[in-house]
């Protein structure tokens, strides 16, 4: 799996994520990764935070997400939307398709926030 310094996505696209996430969580977005099978790229860090992090176990981890879309297949609850994670100092949005896939970071924002922004990422993520 590449670093975050590796290119996986374009340049083009990796900015639409950052613009849509920055529209849609504002300055809560603390952090914004992308990532498929064969690497990953941090597209965005808070200036107030460590470059120093270890993406690798949070990609490793949050890539499993790319079953949740068969896992959860036909469930009463719907077909799966997204994943929010909650930490002591802030929270974890997963948008996957069965490609690849996007977290992000923040501070404390509104469940409907979290709605708001993983609809984004979707729309993104499927062109």
């Amino acid at each position: 799996m590449s670093t975050r310094d590796s290119v996986v996505v374009d340049r083009t696209r990796g900015q639409e994520f950052v613009d849509a996430c920055r529209a849609t969580v504002g300055d809560q977005l603390r952090s914004l990764t992308y990532f498929r099978d064969d690497g990953f790229e941090q597209l965005y860090l808070r200036s107030d935070l460590s470059a120093e992090a270890d993406l690798t176990g949070f990609v490793e981890h949050e890539s499993l997400g790319f079953d949740a879309h068969t896992a959860y297949h036909g469930s009463e609850l719907g077909e799966y939307d997204c994943t929010i994670r909650v930490f002591e100092h802030g929270f974890l949005l997963r948008v996957t398709t069965p490609d690849e896939g996007i977290f992000l970071t923040t501070d404390g924002i509104t469940l409907g926030d979290f709605k708001e922004a993983a609809t984004a990422l979707k729309t993104l993520l499927a062109q």
